[in-house]
């Protein structure tokens, strides 16, 4: 069950809803709980068990690691605890992977083959267990209070709105609000508003685009011209934005509705002017999750240069093998890597000192290193560069633009582009200003008409291409 199903949208959460409000304070854990069991269950009922486990092991050794005296036996249980998660979440999604690279190279030592049974990989494993980890390791350093209650433990691991994509949220910083929380009018109709933005950002803009990426990419690279490969690369760049932001959108608009505050996650990193500043906004939790449960206990920069260098490279093979599997995403997490000990030695100075090289340089760099996140195989990824370098001697009229460049998709890339800058939110605090202001009434409706032209623009573009489907938007 997605965010943007009917399913959710027009059952689910409705129901929730009503139950939430419905009863007492005192059964709104309760009732939160039994629906995240159900909302997961529903996507992924054999590995509820597994689910189950992981809450009861993470609660257990979090109350040994805060009741241990000693600094030995503290590290022992933390130890046990951090493995525990870490081999679980290795079996499940790189057993399989592992097994294929062991018998790629089987052959050249002269082994056989190893034999192992296809592993399906369980809904949101790679959340629920950097929540776990997150939460051993926080109760370890004494950042965080043991949670005694295992219900209100297991609600921080389940709550559905962070369950299956994120952001991750550490339990220190919600573990006030399991316990009480205020029900505000305010704060459920920012959450309706903030999920709206974010299920708009996805069924509106992510789709569109993502149709037009999965075709352009799903052709062979001898037949892509560089003007259809920078198409699809630009599509896809737009999607993953909106497709990761837009579901960030929704869990905290759904977490809002139920009372919870947490931190924001995407903060319109396209508008970075390096790749340093491109990761303190994309994905932030995950940003700080790596920093502060990988990066600085492997030294981070407190023994030189060369070890703070090694240690990024380090992080970001994980980083890239926490998104999959696979020797792209490998290679995607050493790109960024690689870019990243570059401008720690001071090889983007030249371009810095220029706020639009800047902006080129980091747009650029996050472009080229989605070819690897999106592309199946590194064979695959080493086609498309050729294509968007023009190494390829693909006919134009074989695949023309235009017929993956229509109104529609035209329309959403423009739409796109404003909504991945800061402009789109400036427009909206100078409405809301006015607004307030005495006398701003006429200015107000002034701006109200105008963005309703722009849309109405749009919506006539769309018309004129002959490609307008009033049903598009309702594709979930």
């Amino acid at each position: 069950m997605v965010f943007a199903s009917p399913l959710f949208l027009f059952v689910f959460l409705p129901a929730t809803l009503a139950a939430y409000f419905a009863l007492p304070r005192r059964f709104r854990n309760g009732v939160l709980l039994i629906a995240s069991l159900a909302f997961y269950a529903w996507g992924e009922a054999r590995y509820v068990p597994l689910i189950l486990a992981s809450v009861a092991f993470n609660w257990w050794t979090g109350l040994r690691i805060a009741e241990a005296s000693e600094s030995g036996l503290r590290k022992r249980w933390l130890a046990l605890a951090v493995t525990g998660n870490v081999a679980t979440l290795a079996l499940f999604k790189y057993a399989n992977f592992a097994a294929a690279n062991i018998n790629t190279l089987a052959p050249i030592f002269g082994i056989g083959p190893v034999s192992l049974a296809e592993i399906p990989l369980p809904l949101g494993i790679s959340f629920f267990t950097f929540h776990a980890i997150s939460y051993v390791v926080d109760v370890y350093k004494r950042n965080a209070d043991a949670q005694k209650s295992i219900p209100t433990f297991a609600l921080y691991i389940l709550l559905f709105p962070q369950l299956i994509a994120g952001p991750i949220i550490r339990f220190r910083d919600i573990a006030a609000q399991l316990v009480a929380r205020d029900a505000r009018l305010a704060d459920f109709a920012y959450g309706v508003r903030r999920f709206t933005l974010g299920l708009g950002k996805k069924v509106l803009i992510a789709n569109t685009l993502g149709a037009s990426a999965d075709t352009i990419f799903a052709l062979p690279g001898a037949e892509l011209t560089a003007p259809l490969a920078w198409l699809g690369l630009v599509c896809y760049t737009l999607q993953i934005y909106f497709d990761f932001s837009g579901y960030s959108d929704m869990a905290i608009g759904l977490m809002r509705m139920f009372g919870f505050r947490i931190l924001e996650n995407f903060n319109y990193p396209y508008v970075s002017r390096s790749i340093r500043e491109f990761w303190r906004r994309w994905h932030i939790s995950l940003s700080n999750w790596f920093r502060d449960y990988l990066y600085i206990p492997l030294g981070g920069n407190r023994d030189g240069a060369r070890r703070a260098y090694l240690n990024l490279i380090i992080v970001f093979v994980l980083c890239g093998l926490w998104h999959g599997a696979s020797w792209p995403f490998v290679l995607w997490g050493i790109w960024h890597g690689v870019f990243l000990v570059a401008e720690r030695a001071g090889l983007d100075r030249p371009i810095g000192r220029s706020a639009w090289l800047g902006h080129v340089y980091a747009l650029a760099a996050v472009m080229g290193g989605w070819v690897l996140f999106r592309c199946d195989t590194l064979a695959h990824a080493g086609h498309y560069y050729a294509a968007l370098l023009g190494a390829t001697r693909a006919d134009p009229l074989r695949h023309p633009l235009a017929q993956h460049l229509d109104g529609l998709v035209a329309t959403t890339l423009v739409v796109a582009i404003v909504f991945a800058t800061p402009l789109a939110r400036r427009i909206g605090t100078w409405r809301d200003r006015l607004a307030v202001a005495p006398g701003r009434g006429a200015a107000v409706l002034t701006a109200d008409v105008l963005w309703l032209a722009l849309v109405f623009a749009a919506s006539s573009a769309t018309l004129a291409a002959g490609t307008y489907n009033p049903f598009i938007y309702f594709r979930f």
